[in-house]
């Protein structure tokens, strides 16, 4: 009986993890489709036309300092699957003006950096030139997948531009974000973990229930053990005969 009901709540279980292996397949199917997007799509907030830049790892340019800002989000949550916005700024304190071609950026595990999760959006400018010792502020507007799970992740930001016509790249951000997901405060992972627990302890109650049962007939079953006199007394007796007692006790008879 108790193998017969696990059975049926692991079959339920694997009924409720089926919309997570879901999540999974539309996820990679998601990370398709924006490299798909990230080719031949309409990427840019100035200009039109998108410059794959490939792995390229360009060194960063002596005299450029880079800072970024999340307004009005000092905690840096970013909701998955909806548009986050950050703020770039440089600082040309070269001698040569600054030609700036393109903001990009991507998210890994924190655990293990080496861990690419997602490239994010490549913005592209056109005409956007920062003389020397001026400042200047770029907006970036990214989001990450809806698929991706809550939690911790690094993001790093890089703003690529070109002075004198030879390329250079700096990390404006290279640090961690919390993600969160957009549709309210349960989750699919949560709500799967709480239906598990409940049915972890329905089973626990289960087999209690069972060995409380399996006691209590085996208390029933027990055969009662009556203890009487009339063997004792008939075991004593012939153990005593021929000795003094039993003598004596003749005697009295006689007398009587």
């Amino acid at each position: 009986m108790a193998m017969k009901i696990f059975s049926v709540f692991f079959f339920a279980l694997l009924l409720l993890a089926s919309p997570l292996l879901q999540v999974a397949r539309c996820q990679s199917e998601a990370e398709a489709d924006v490299g798909e997007a990230v080719e031949g799509g309409d990427l840019g907030i100035v200009g039109d036309d998108v410059q794959d830049f490939g792995d390229s790892n360009f060194g960063p340019a002596p005299g450029i300092e880079t800072v970024c800002v999340f307004p009005k989000n000092s905690a840096k949550l970013v909701l998955a699957g909806e548009e986050t916005e950050l703020l770039v700024g440089m600082e040309n304190v070269g001698e040569s003006p600054v030609n700036v071609i393109a903001i990009r950026s991507s998210v890994h595990f924190s655990f293990d950096h080496r861990m690419l999760v997602q490239n994010l959006t490549v913005q592209s400018f056109n005409n956007a030139t920062v003389p020397p010792s001026v400042q200047a502020t770029f907006p970036y507007i990214f989001a990450v997948s809806k698929y991706l799970q809550p939690g911790t992740f690094d993001l790093v930001g890089t703003i690529i531009y070109e002075i004198d016509q030879q390329p250079f790249q700096s990390t404006f951000y290279n640090g961690t974000i919390e993600v969160a997901e957009a549709g309210g405060f349960f989750s699919v992972e949560s709500v799967f973990l709480v239906t598990l627990g409940i049915a972890l302890l329905v089973l626990f109650g289960l087999w209690l229930q069972g060995q409380f049962q399996r006691i209590s007939k085996k208390t029933k079953r027990a055969p009662k053990v009556e203890v009487g006199t009339r063997s004792t007394d008939a075991s004593m007796d012939e153990w005593l005969q021929g000795t003094a007692y039993t003598q004596s006790g003749a005697k009295s008879k006689k007398k009587k």
